[in-house]
């Protein structure tokens, strides 16, 4: 089903960057320094004074015979950062511009050097150097190729790609569900090559269609494994640079009924380790396979009566995420996230065959893994026992020995994020709450203490404050279900006056919308102040969503995705509307994407609530969905199809009583337009009256054409306005 609300309104702000998340940092291998791209330059700073230097000046970043320097979207170095590698000219791939020119900056020889240039024109993807820094590897239409720095000779590894076979990437559903996009990793001796191939030619395509850009119609083909539809077959092999040759591994299971979601080099040898998903991702395993010959040993397993949640670290949505393991112990051991005592907790797991060890304990989700420092004995992470809408750095003992200890400040109550130096001295923090924008320092580790005065978030708190416009608080449902949320009130507010209530949605296990974050009580599609024209505006999140409550509260949605989350929603709607001041006439839903979906269900199921909806982008109909996503949270169609149509919002159509504004894009390649027309023909056929909306050719996030975004918007807010009056009465 339907994927977050922050990723489907990227183009929007990132939504705050990922909820005030820190960019990562480019640190310096000192971890003294780090790099920042400004004006076209490239710069140090270095720490605790911020000393800046360019180390790469606008007139070197200029080619040969060009008048102006790269426009540079993303940079990484070779291992003795001497030279650089420079992504230019970026094309979007699916969701994110992974698609571009590469160049190469020498810092020995001061020269620039474009990767490449035999290829076409903006089609390199995830350049990287050899671990000697010798040579670069890319991927271009689908094969892996390696390139000579020095000659500029270039190997192709592969050379049977096509558009459904596809070397050193992914195709559609592995980046949108498993976020993998770069397919490839260099062996530690720089002599190959391991990377993931995907066969998706028994993919069924699926076929948008383009009315605008010529008089006749064109089809616009996709590969997309529907639910219940066979995944695509996934290997991974490793290629020699010797002679382009690719050993295959040999990864017990039917490829087509198994995922291969990560794997790395095993630092200094010639072994990979490999975790595999099963088709209903409720069984997982890990595999050290030997490259050279393809052989595969099983060192652990584990399953989930509902699903195995894939601990994702740092931030899936930049370009160059990889979320691979992290090696302790000499490579002895991995860190790994399991769930199997009812906490997401970190383990340490031997690749010897020896016990795990727990090493954060107590009745609290880790959140996110931010650094692990071996010398110290430490890792660092992100938690909040004690509130779910907020998160904080805490470290334990990678020997499991200890008390888990709070690192940021407790008088900093909101959102936390880091990103820690190599050497782990030194972190970018950031901070918001939903009365204090995002605010960064630098600070030393050691003692949370920001580098300088001027930069401290605690110093200058008092000026970044604001007046508090959303306000936190739990209800408890009928079901004894208790649920955060969130609430802005209008601005003029009179306890003794009914306003009208605004609810947004999201409710699925792939995001959460109450996080105590700046700008969380605003909506980004109304046009104007909703406070100021005096609607109630209030999100709340059920269960199922991903909030660190533990893994009965996530999982409890399995099989029932239109069901449990909806009930919730509603059962939580049912009190707000015994509070005095909300009018039970005046009240709408919005939401898009799984907040689309959850908008219909809560209008077909509960037409004596919700009176007014706006629904974006939606899954009308389950059945229609990837197989990734919607197989993992709802089991297989083949074994429990009731439970796709009871979720279903098409199933309840007929049920609709107030009033509807249904939007999607007519190029949606998440959602499908499908979905539209499937809803469009039972509301007809049950005589329900309602208003659509296609944007032709828009996507998933109505991020294209001229004026969508006004249009959209202006739409969204008379439709509210019209149906459901601003204003205490």
């Amino acid at each position: 089903m339907p994927k977050k609300t922050f990723k489907t309104l990227l183009f929007v702000c990132l939504l705050c960057l990922y909820f005030t998340g820190a960019a990562q940092v480019n640190w310096t291998n000192d971890g003294d320094s780090y790099f920042k791209l400004e004006n076209n330059e490239l710069r140090t700073y270095t720490l605790p004074d911020h000393e800046a230097k360019t180390v790469i000046s606008k007139t070197q970043l200029t080619p040969e015979g060009h008048s102006e320097p790269l426009e540079v979207a993303h940079f990484s170095f070779s291992s003795d950062q001497q030279k650089i590698l420079l992504f230019t000219n970026t094309q979007r791939v699916w969701r994110l511009n992974t698609k571009g020119d590469y160049w190469v900056f020498d810092f020995k020889t001061n020269t620039l050097k474009q990767l490449g240039k035999n290829l076409p024109s903006a089609s390199l993807m995830f350049a990287k150097f050899s671990p000697d820094g010798n040579k670069i590897a890319y991927v271009s239409g689908n094969n892996l190729y390696s390139e000579n720095y020095e000659s500029g000779a270039i190997q192709a590894l592969t050379t049977n790609g096509t558009v459904s076979l596809i070397n050193g990437t992914f195709d559609w559903a592995y980046e949108e569900e498993f976020f993998c996009r770069d397919g490839f990793r260099w062996s530690p001796d720089s002599k190959s090559i391991a990377y993931w191939q995907i066969d998706a030619g028994d993919i069924k395509k699926f076929y948008m269609i383009n009315n605008t850009e010529e008089i006749y119609s064109q089809l616009v083909p996709l590969e997309y494994p529907k639910v219940g539809e066979t995944p695509s077959v996934c290997r991974v092999g490793v290629v020699a640079l010797s002679d382009a040759k690719t050993k295959w591994m040999e990864v017990p299971g039917d490829p087509a009924q198994n995922y291969l979601v990560r794997m790395e080099y095993i630092p200094g040898t010639n072994e990979l380790l490999l975790q595999q998903l099963n088709r209903k991702q409720n069984q997982s395993t890990l595999y050290i396979a030997d490259a050279s010959n393809g052989n595969t040993k099983s060192i652990h397993q584990e399953s989930d009566e509902a699903w195995v949640d894939m601990f994702q670290v740092g931030n899936p949505y930049a370009i160059d995420y990889t979320n691979g393991f992290s090696f302790l112990d000499k490579n002895k051991n991995i860190l790994w996230a399991s769930e199997k005592d009812g906490w997401r907790h970190l383990y340490q797991v031997s690749l010897e065959g020896k016990p795990e060890m727990l090493i954060t304990k107590g009745e609290f989700d880790v959140i996110d893994l931010k650094h692990i420092n071996t010398k110290e004995g430490f890792v660092y992470y992100l938690a909040s026992p004690d509130n779910a809408t907020q998160k904080y750095l805490y470290r334990s003992r990678l020997n499991g020995k200890g008390k888990n200890e709070l690192v940021s400040p407790e008088s900093l109550k909101g959102t936390h994020d880091y990103s820690f130096s190599s050497n782990g001295t030194y972190a970018e923090h950031t901070f918001s709450n939903h009365h204090t924008p995002r605010a960064k320092e630098f600070i030393k580790v050691v003692n949370h203490k920001a580098l300088t005065e001027k930069e401290s978030i605690l110093a200058k708190l008092g000026e970044l404050e604001e007046k508090p416009t959303a306000e936190f608080f739990t209800i408890t449902t009928a079901d004894n279900i208790e649920m955060d949320g969130w609430m802005v009130k209008p601005t003029d507010f009179d306890p003794s006056k009914k306003y009208p209530i605004v609810f947004y949605v999201y409710t699925e296990p792939a995001g959460t919308t109450v996080n105590d974050a700046y700008n969380v009580g605003r909506n980004w599609f109304y046009k104007g102040n909703m406070a100021d024209d005096g609607y109630i505006y209030i999100s709340l999140d059920n269960r199922g969503t991903p909030a660190p409550k533990g893994r009965e509260w996530r999982k409890s949605i399995y099989r029932k995705i239109g069901v449990v989350n909806i009930r919730d929603q509603a059962m939580a709607a049912r009190e707000i509307l015994k509070w005095d001041f909300v009018d039970s006439e005046r009240v709408a839903v919005w939401g898009h994407s799984g907040g689309g979906s959850a908008t219909l269900n809560l209008m077909f199921k509960h037409p004596d609530i919700y009176k007014t909806g706006i629904s974006l982008a939606a899954v009308a109909n389950q059945l229609t969905y990837d197989n990734i996503y919607q197989e993992r949270y709802m089991g297989l169609p083949q074994e429990n199809r009731e439970d796709f149509i009871a979720g279903s919002p098409v199933t309840h159509a007929g049920k609709l009583e107030g009033n509807l504004l249904y939007i999607h894009g007519t190029g949606d390649d998440n959602v499908h337009y499908q979905n539209a027309e499937l809803l469009i023909n039972e509301l007809i056929k049950h005589n329900k009256q309602f208003q659509f909306m296609p944007y032709p050719n828009r996507s998933h996030g109505f991020s294209e054409g001229e004026g969508t975004w006004e249009h959209l918007s202006t739409m969204y807010t008379n439709y509210l306005k019209l149906h459901c009056p601003p204003g205490g009465r």
